[in-house]
């Protein structure tokens, strides 16, 4: 027969497992997809949502380089001087300024736009 310590143990895997298990197909079958959440919402706040995206893309690329950029030192993320310390008050409380950025884009959008019509120009020349 087995022991009451090995008894013990099956039941806490069983358990375990089972609650595991649970949490797992919870989360599959409830939690929807980015898409499935867009869908849902009002045509402003997807707007919204979609203005934003660049600038959130933006600020994960940032943010993967400060992690390798601390990953190759042997200080702390918080201490490699770019990421906002609350307790010193130093670095940027914005990994990504939200203003210069849509400039930045801005900018872009209207030399791209700019660079076609100069060859429309062109074009009509010729």
């Amino acid at each position: 027969m087995s022991s009451p310590t090995m008894q013990m143990l099956k039941h806490t895997v069983i358990w375990g497992g089972g609650i595991v298990g649970l949490g797992v197909l919870l989360f599959k079958f409830t939690v929807p997809t980015e898409e499935e959440l867009l869908q849902k919402m009002s045509p402003e706040i997807r707007a919204q949502v979609e203005r934003n995206r660049e600038l959130r893309q933006e600020e994960q690329r940032v943010l993967m380089e400060l992690a390798q950029k601390s990953a190759k030192s042997d200080q702390p993320i918080w201490k490699t001087g770019d990421l906002y310390n609350p307790w010193e008050g130093t670095g940027n409380k914005l990994l990504v300024d939200k203003v210069n950025y849509e400039k930045e884009q801005a900018l872009k959008k209207q030399k791209s736009e700019l660079d076609k019509l100069k060859e429309e120009q062109e074009k009509l020349k010729k």
